[in-house]
């Protein structure tokens, strides 16, 4: 008879599922990806904030924000106006 580890729990994921915070972690997540992957794309492209600010005819504040992987009230609008400028596109499909 093989014995339990007793100090083997849930997984994370069924965690998550268990205090309903897998899909807020999950959007957190992808906000915080799409955050970084902009952020690289304009230290590539040497585009600073401001810059990237004007093309988007928005503030340096805003665009801090959408650039913030902690703040999730981007809107898709803005997110696709950021991948644009930066020669990429944003795609979001359901599955």
């Amino acid at each position: 008879m093989t014995k339990k580890n007793k100090h083997v729990g849930s997984s994370f994921e069924s965690w998550l599922d268990e205090t309903d915070l897998r899909e807020e972690v999950t959007v957190s997540a992808i906000k915080s990806v799409i955050a970084m992957q902009l952020s690289a794309e304009m230290k590539k492209q040497k585009l600073t904030k401001k810059r990237m600010a004007e093309l988007m005819k928005t503030s340096r504040a805003q665009l801090d924000r959408l650039l913030d992987p902690d703040n999730g009230n981007a809107t898709i609008e803005s997110l696709q106006r950021a991948a644009h400028i930066v020669g990429r596109e944003l795609r979001m499909e359901l599955v």
